[in-house]
């Protein structure tokens, strides 16, 4: 995986030019990066905290009472998204994820909605414009939401079993309770829901059958994640991955699918519909069926960092473009801010899935840099 990091200085924002300044990128609607894969996405992170201690993504033992956060002040506020999100759209990104942590989480998050929600495309179009939560607080944020804008929510549950469910999420949290949010969000309107479901074997994979029974005609879309090698304490093994492909099976011998063509370019999710016409499913495969080569999202962590791969090591800081770094306190105008993100997109090279598997998946490397965790950028 390879990063280009475009120093502040080489933009032509800097008081003190340690490079050559680099040649304006202006916004054309469409920016490719090395592999030509446009810049179609952006994942806005609007926190690192999080309610639920989910082993695969905030396991307890790291993610204690001692962890420490970052400061408020450090943190975006709503006016600096928007302002990079107008920007990111001016480029050609089309889709807007809030994510976290939990994003609910993040106190008035409904106003940051509805900025985001007045952010318009180039040709006029509104942002398709979308958010990942646990379900935890949507009984009481869903109708909200829906009126700031929001359009559509994606919930993490990874068990209908109140045993299963609680042991995955690590607060006792009852599944009830994100059920009521699912019911909560669907009468709010935000919709079509999906349901994420990431599956470890031998810890929740015998929930496969009974998630597809629940949901299958309801309208939610459920979808399997492959447990993945995110960030660097979530002690992932291969031996706990099940392949989607046995997923669809398995789904598949009591309920009949058929492929779906997918909804849209650079789309994670492998779509299979009920024969019955009842609704469909999606797995995705990050781990045995890589999908680099079409890639078009970016994630924008909490505090401005803008990362170009999930597996990423590194990314780079866009907050002293916004606020000034000492040599600037105005910071940069939007040209500049524009040409930045251009530059970064255009340096990008990252393949994390194919190269893991072209190098078998068990194959680690002792010198490579510590991932950034996955609560920090988002899923």
């Amino acid at each position: 995986m390879t990063e280009t990091f475009v120093p502040l200085a080489s933009i032509g924002r800097a008081h003190v030019r340690a490079h050559a300044p680099l040649a304006p990128v202006p916004a054309t609607g469409t920016l490719l990066d090395r592999l030509g894969r446009p810049l179609t996405d952006l994942r806005i992170s609007v926190t690192d905290r999080c309610n639920f201690r989910c082993s695969y993504c905030m396991p307890k033992e790291v993610f204690d009472k001692d962890y420490t956060y970052l400061p408020h002040g450090a943190l975006l506020s709503f006016e600096e998204i928007t302002r990079l999100a107008r920007l990111f759209a001016a480029h050609g990104v089309r889709k807007l994820r809030l994510t976290g942590g939990e994003p609910l989480l993040r106190k008035n998050i409904e106003s940051l909605v509805e900025q985001l929600a007045a952010l318009r495309t180039p040709d006029g179009q509104p942002l398709d414009l979308t958010l990942t939560t646990n379900g935890s607080l949507l009984v009481r944020k869903a109708e909200a939401l829906k009126a700031a804008g929001l359009q559509r929510v994606t919930v993490s549950l990874d068990g209908l079993d109140d045993t299963v469910f609680r042991r995955m999420n690590d607060v006792d949290f009852p599944v009830a309770d994100v059920l009521a949010g699912i019911e909560a969000a669907r009468a709010a309107g935000l919709g079509p829901i999906k349901v994420n479901m990431v599956v470890k074997r031998g810890t929740n994979d015998a929930e496969i059958l009974p998630m597809a029974r629940h949901f299958k005609g309801t309208g939610v879309v459920l979808r399997f994640i492959e447990y993945m090698d995110v960030g660097a304490t979530n002690g992932w093994r291969m031996d706990e991955v099940m392949p989607s492909s046995e997923v669809v099976a398995r789904i598949a011998a009591e309920f009949p699918l058929r492929p779906l063509e997918a909804s849209a370019p650079g789309e994670t999710a492998q779509r299979w519909a009920y024969e019955d016409g009842s609704g469909e499913i999606g797995v995705i495969s990050s781990v045995t069926q890589a999908f680099c080569s079409d890639c078009s999202r970016a994630r924008l962590s909490t505090e401005g960092r803008l990362y170009l791969c999930l597996f990423a090591s590194g990314g780079h800081d866009l907050r002293p473009l916004l606020r000034g770094d000492g040599a600037d306190a105005a910071g940069a105008n939007d040209d500049d801010i524009l040409s930045a993100i251009g530059h970064i997109w255009q340096g990008r090279a990252d393949r994390y899935s194919e190269l893991r598997a072209l190098r078998g998946p068990d194959t680690t490397d002792a010198a490579a840099p510590r991932r950034v965790e996955m609560s920090y950028i988002g899923g």
